[in-house]
């Protein structure tokens, strides 16, 4: 199976190949060679070193590009070698560069390759280098041979084993890495939903709050321009500094959508009375009671919550209520309670929904508190307990 490679990384695996072909086979041919005296080695043998020295080396070219081939390419090599009469040689390096590529880059099936094959090459590798012991420098009794293969088996398979070893760690570490990576990611992608849904939330609570002290306004103006000039050029004026407000409410979101770093001035407990004025500026009386009052300066989340709860409580007043409506507010030591009541108009045929409530929920929830609305008898009510503390 061939990886996907970047062309960088095979340029620098062939020219490490090379280098390593061009330094190891030189050394392996006067540690085995001629200067020997060696009488295993010959011309042709001289020529299948060389051959098995390139075909190691070779797989070590391509180790991260295709690790399974490489792993058959090295052993073919290997076992070349051993035809050759060669025990072993410092070019036999590059099998171990092969067995940790296959555990760091090749599939779980060539990873098990490398591995069972790190176990058998360890158990021929001893056999052939106890019999070419006993060829080239005479043969023990049968204990002598059998320690000499246990020992050499264990350090072969040790070799071999690490190796592999190695090449494993370095897979857990760069699976680590993709699974960070793409935790990562997806912890970007909940952020900027849920950015976007904070900001589709502000959008419909300006907008519709606006919207409907607008739409009053504009209804009281034409029944009065005929009659009461005056009270419609009130009107007008009231729906000008409604619309300069949420203009420049819309142009603070935008302005976060474009720059996320900063998430601008938030409304406070300082800006119920303008919100109010808008109220009453709609033909809505708010009848409103802190009692007790806030023992200090509540958080900033509790503050922006309430508002918006308010503000769109306050906003289904306009559209549905019918007169007064009657707002209290409870700041306790661990809590602050918002009640909103109105009497809904007897022409309305359903209560308030849609995306308003579900903002009012989902304000509620962000600071660990919770949310009712429903409809009881002829009033509207809305309920919410926010505890204060939880959201810092």
């Amino acid at each position: 199976m061939i990886r996907p490679l970047s062309r960088t990384a095979l340029i620098l695996d062939i020219v490490g190949a090379a280098l390593l072909f061009l330094v190891l086979a030189p050394m392996s041919l006067v540690f085995y060679g001629p200067v020997t005296d060696n009488p295993a080695v010959g011309g042709a043998a001289i020529v299948i070193l060389v051959f098995a020295s390139v075909l190691m080396s070779g797989a070590v070219a391509i180790g991260r590009l295709a690790p399974g081939w490489a792993l058959a390419t090295a052993w073919a090599g290997a076992v070349l070698q051993m035809i050759a009469g060669f025990g072993p040689l410092p070019i036999d390096v590059a099998i171990l560069l092969v067995l940790y590529a296959t555990s760091a880059w090749g599939t779980r099936r060539v990873l098990w390759w490398g591995f069972g094959s790190a176990l058998f090459g360890g158990l021929v590798a001893a056999v052939f280098m106890v019999i070419v012991n006993g060829v080239a420098f005479g043969t023990g009794d049968g204990w002598q041979k059998i320690t000499t293969g246990t020992l050499l088996l264990v350090l072969s398979v040790m070799a071999l084993g690490f190796a592999w070893v190695c090449g494993l760690l370095w897979r857990v570490v760069l699976r680590a890495r993709r699974t960070r990576s793409a935790q990562l990611q997806a912890e970007s992608l909940a952020a900027e939903e849920q950015e976007r849904v904070r900001i589709a939330r502000d959008m419909h609570d300006v907008v519709a709050h606006s919207l409907a002290v607008v739409i009053a306004q504009a209804d009281g103006a034409r029944y009065a321009a005929a009659v009461q000039p005056e009270v419609a050029t009130e009107a007008l004026g009231t729906i000008a500094q409604t619309a300069r407000g949420a203009l420049s409410d819309v142009r603070m979101l935008l302005t976060q959508l474009r720059h996320r770093q900063g998430d601008g001035p938030q409304p406070t407990l300082a800006d119920l009375e303008a919100l109010f004025a808008q109220v009453r500026q709609a033909g809505i009386e708010p009848r409103v009671t802190v009692d007790p009052m806030p023992p200090g300066e509540p958080p900033a989340a509790i503050q922006l919550a309430v508002y918006r709860i308010l503000q769109e409580a306050l906003t289904n007043a306009i559209r549905h209520g019918d007169g007064a409506v009657d707002v209290h507010i409870a700041w306790l030591p661990d809590r602050v309670d918002v009640d909103v009541r109105n009497t809904v108009a007897s022409e309305a045929t359903s209560v308030p929904g849609g995306h308003g409530l579900i903002g009012m929920r989902e304000r509620a929830q962000l600071v660990g508190g919770s949310l009712q609305a429903e409809r009881r008898g002829a009033q509207f009510v809305v309920h919410a307990t926010l505890p204060i503390g939880v959201s810092e």
